[in-house]
């Protein structure tokens, strides 16, 4: 969720999390590792909150295994407390950068801020089915374009760091590494699940061939930016379908029905806006 939307105070959020059912440890034990509820906020709007094992949530920074909590985190949030945990702290950094590559890798040569900050925002939504029925289509628009000051702030430092862009801050505009080798060094650090299902699309039946030897092939495809949106809808799409299931059995089917009523009800807006 951006910044922008989040106005209500940490003690409200503190408060909800104090009050999460006992059944919430059977939770851990399927789909993403989260439990994922709808519930009232201070001033009664409905809010999307959770609660995810240290452990899990390092594991899905790192390596991408669902996206579903380090989709989150690659946009702007809020942290409304945070322990010194420096495991966790140099995942969420691992996050940031995968992201980054990864967008680079489904970019041009050249390119907008702008540009970058909607690759970035919309990885953890490819594949998602929810996509085609029951979201927003602009959803990843909305969430981009009133906080690009709050994405250059997230991703500033990694940009300007990285020896394969060309940062124009003046400008808003980037330039990035697409030689082959270029895209094999960017390869090699994606996250080990997206990496591997990279490998799976590509490697032919029988072949058996490790993932440095795909990935290099991959690097020279004219296509290999299309690859790396087809391992992510790989990895997005089966979270995406647990999350709805699970999210019935926890929040329970009337909220869920109430909560699905509303993201068809954004969905209708947007398209009335497209089609103005």
């Amino acid at each position: 969720m951006a910044l922008q939307a989040l106005q209500s105070s940490g003690v409200a959020f503190r408060r909800i999390l104090s009050h999460f059912p006992e059944e919430l440890s059977l939770a851990f034990a399927y789909g993403s590792g989260v439990y994922r509820q709808v519930g009232p906020s201070a001033d009664q709007k409905l809010i999307k909150y959770g609660v995810i094992s240290t452990n899990i949530l390092i594991d899905d920074l790192l390596n991408w295994n669902n996206l579903y909590i380090a989709g989150r985190l690659q946009k702007p949030v809020k942290i409304i407390a945070m322990n010194e945990n420096i495991a966790l702290r140099s995942a969420l950094d691992k996050n940031l950068r995968s992201a980054v590559t990864t967008a680079f890798l489904m970019l041009p040569e050249s390119f907008s801020e702008e540009d970058l900050f909607i690759e970035i925002a919309g990885l953890s939504y490819s594949g998602d089915f929810r996509m085609v029925f029951g979201e927003d289509k602009t959803k990843v628009l909305n969430i981009v374009k009133p906080n690009i000051a709050h994405f250059r702030e997230l991703y500033g430092s990694i940009l300007q760091d990285n020896p394969q862009v060309v940062y124009k801050i003046q400008q808003g505009r980037l330039e990035i590494d697409k030689s082959p080798e270029g895209q094999f060094t960017q390869l090699m650090t994606l996250p080990k699940t997206l990496q591997r299902q990279i490998n799976h699309i590509m490697d032919p039946p029988g072949k058996n061939r490790d993932v440095e030897e795909t990935l290099l092939q991959v690097a020279h495809d004219p296509d290999c930016g299309e690859v790396v949106r087809l391992g992510l809808s790989a990895i997005v799409r089966p979270s995406s379908m647990k999350q709805s299931t699970k999210g019935i059995f926890t929040a329970g089917m009337k909220k869920s029905v109430v909560y699905s009523s509303l993201k068809l009800h954004k969905m209708w807006k947007g398209w009335l806006r497209k089609t103005s």
